[in-house]
This record gives structure tokens, C-alpha cells and sequence, in this order.
């Protein structure tokens, strides 16, 4: 099915924040801590765009075994590819390494790892193939023109909140921590790191 931009809008938003939240979520259970993921506002315009991209290139997954296999190829070699390249790209015009998995087993350079590939494109996989249809057309239902107003701003102000996250790695040369809250043996503490 074709959708409008506004309808991509929406989504775009919507993918982005739900990113944020899985990020916050694996660093919560992880390391005891969530922080602002180096954006000012809570969003994270890459999973937004990287739906899109999923939606444009592979569309959704076949129902049968088979189909549900190759997507899921397709998805972690996507995935692996996306990571190499925006991780080097942030390494060389940044001058700084922006994550780095070389400690996990089966790592592919320091930015990807057969099981954080994996794990991304099971995610992608369970959302594209039960939820990306029905939300799609849910936004095309409530669509108004107040909502497709309200849907092209928040895009706008994600891609300039993107633009100006990483304006401000790139002059500071590292990563763009404002805040970060450690959740630690029923204690709860906030530092405010770059103002």
C-alpha cells in the first residue's frame, strides 16, 4: 500500500521516539542508567528514517516460513550495514568512536555484532510484520489537516534537533550527553552533564 507524506510523517515520529525508549530500556537493564541518547529532545530520527528505508526496500514479510527467514537475512544484513556506516561516518567526522561492541563475540568491526544485527532485525521483523500495516492505516484514518500540520512540524523539529545533536558532537568531538539518570540499588540520581 501506498502512503502519503504526511502518514510517513506520523510514523517517522512515532518509530523514532519508540527507538528512544528501546535504547533508554537495553541501557536501564544493562548498565543502571537512561540519558538523553545524544539528542536534546527524546526521539531518535534513525529508527524513524530506517523504517521508512525497511518499508521502501524489503516492504513487509511474506507469511510463510520462508518469507519470514529471508526477511529476517535481509534485515540483519541491513541492519549491519546501517550500523557500520553510520558509526564510521560519526568516528571520522566527529573524531571520536560512538559505540563500540569489539567486546561481544561474532563483532563485524566495532560498530556491529552478528547478535546486536540480530537482535534489531527480530525487533524490526515483529513490528513490520504485526503492527506496521494496522498503525499505517490507523494514521490514515484519524488524518486531518490540523494532524498533517502537526505531522510535517515534528518532523521538521526532529531533523533540526538531529542536525543540531550532532553539529554539537562534531565541534566538542565527542558524544552529546545533557543529562542522565543512574537507577541503582532503589536509589534514583540525576546529573546534568553538557549544558
Amino acid at each position: 500500500m501506498t502512503y502519503n507524506i504526511y502518514a510517513w510523517c506520523q510514523m517517522i515520529v512515532l518509530c523514532s521516539f519508540i527507538g528512544y525508549i528501546v535504547e533508554n530500556v537495553w541501557l536501564l537493564f544493562t548498565k543502571n542508567y537512561i540519558d538523553n541518547r545524544n539528542m536534546n529532545l527524546p526521539f531518535l530520527l534513525g529508527y524513524g528514517l530506517a523504517i521508512l528505508g525497511v518499508d521502501l526496500v524489503l516492504g513487509t514479510p511474506e507469511p510463510s516460513l520462508n518469507g519470514i527467514l529471508l526477511y529476517f537475512i535481509e534485515l540483519v544484513v541491513a541492519v549491519s550495514i546501517g550500523e557500520i556506516l553510520l558509526g564510521t561516518a560519526v568516528e571520522k567526522l566527529c573524531g571520536f568512536i560512538y559505540w563500540d561492541y569489539s567486546r561481544l563475540p561474532l563483532h563485524l568491526t566495532r560498530y556491529t555484532s552478528l547478535f546486536t544485527s540480530m537482535g534489531f532485525a527480530l525487533i524490526i521483523e515483529i513490528f513490520m510484520s504485526n503492527f506496521f500495516a494496522s498503525a499505517m492505516d490507523l494514521i490514515n484514518r484519524l488524518m486531518s489537516p490540523g494532524i498533517e500540520i502537526v505531522s510535517v512540524i515534528l518532523a521538521v523539529i526532529l531533523t533540526f534537533d538531529f542536525a543540531d545533536s550532532f553539529i554539537h558532537m562534531y565541534k566538542r568531538r565527542r558524544q552529546y550527553k545533557k543529562w542522565m539518570i543512574t537507577i541503582k540499588d532503589h536509589r534514583v540520581e540525576l546529573r546534568i552533564i553538557d549544558r
